[in-house]
């Protein structure tokens, strides 16, 4: 089962390989092992960043990769955050003149010859979005690129970006514990005929795994609130509702989190961050399970959006290359 649409034929799962950039060795043959699993279970899809390592995880892509016949996976590659030699991101360059640039490097990262989709990992709100997604669109002429994507944006530059190209698919965080997407991104989406790619489907981790006191004193803090030291506990207790509706179904959390996703539409593809076979196989048994209009009311009605505690992933804007403080 792929989506198929816009001249797209993807896995209704694919891989995110953020967590693939680890310069370790052991990582590193986990993360290529994760690939080949994937590939080997029916996932063509991956979604990368050259700012993911700075690099790493497109060079780890290629090695995975050499082989592989060309035509038989996707990449999905994201650019434009700055990093500095600390790994930390300290702006964004999506300036229309620097995007081939950055397209050649990655190519030659990835040892590859075109990119299936390509888009800003965040738009700059002091360029016009017409600039960028245009730059991008003089490579689809060029053959480097086959599809234009967006990440992480609101109505209006999702329109004025697809009336500049067409988009073939917008990335999201979506999840159990952020379903802001619902109210304005996805009822747009669907008028416009683009697929959605959701990241963040476990909730960074909250809705995978058992909690235990250690697990909960251990995963305060960071920088994203719903772990924040006030919020940690009230979303955990939240999970553990998801746990017993699980139980009854005798999958896990995370499959429950898979399923639920899965079941709000097929122009949904949601994304697994693991370097776990086991996991990747744990989230494509989901396809397999469905879920009747009561199941999906229990399960939402466990999780009311107005007992969630703060917010989910950062979703940071920038103007001139620059964070705004909101």
């Amino acid at each position: 089962m792929n989506y198929q649409k816009n001249g797209l034929d993807i896995s209704r799962i694919g891989l995110g390989c953020g967590h693939m950039s680890n310069a370790n060795e052991t990582d590193k043959g986990k993360g290529i092992a994760a690939i080949h699993a994937a590939l080997e279970n029916g996932i063509n899809h991956f979604n990368t960043a050259d700012f993911y390592g700075a690099g790493r995880s497109e060079m780890l892509i290629a090695e995975a990769m050499k082989g592989y016949n060309r035509d038989k996976y996707f990449i999905s590659l994201k650019f434009g955050i700055l990093c500095g030699p600390n790994g930390s991101s300290y702006g964004l360059d999506v300036t229309p003149d620097n995007v081939k640039n950055y397209l050649t490097y990655s190519l030659k990262r990835l040892n590859l010859d075109y990119i299936d989709l390509y888009l800003p990992g965040r738009i700059d709100l002091g360029i016009p979005v017409e600039e960028t997604i245009g730059a991008i669109s003089d490579l689809v002429k060029a053959g480097y690129v086959k599809h234009v994507g967006v990440s992480q944006v609101d109505t209006d530059i999702l329109r004025r970006a697809h009336a500049t190209h067409p988009i073939s698919l917008v990335e999201s965080e979506y999840s159990l514990f952020n379903r802001s997407i619902e109210k304005d991104i996805l009822p747009t989406t669907r008028e416009l005929g683009i697929g959605v790619v959701a990241f963040g489907a476990v909730a960074h981790g909250l809705l995978a795994g058992n909690w235990t006191e250690e697990r909960i004193q251990k995963s305060k803090g960071g920088f994203i609130p719903l772990f924040f030291e006030d919020n940690i506990v009230k979303n955990v207790a939240l999970t553990k509702r998801l746990a017993e509706i699980a139980a009854k179904k005798q999958i896990s959390v995370s499959q429950l989190a898979f399923v639920w996703m899965l079941s709000k539409g097929e122009d949904i593809i949601p994304l697994i961050g693991s370097l776990s076979p086991a996991h990747i196989q744990e989230a494509l048994q989901s396809l397999d399970i469905r879920l009747t209009e009561d199941d999906i009311k229990e399960i939402e009605e466990a999780v009311p959006e107005n007992e969630i505690a703060g917010a989910s992933f950062p979703n940071r804007k920038f103007r001139n290359g620059k964070p705004v403080r909101e």
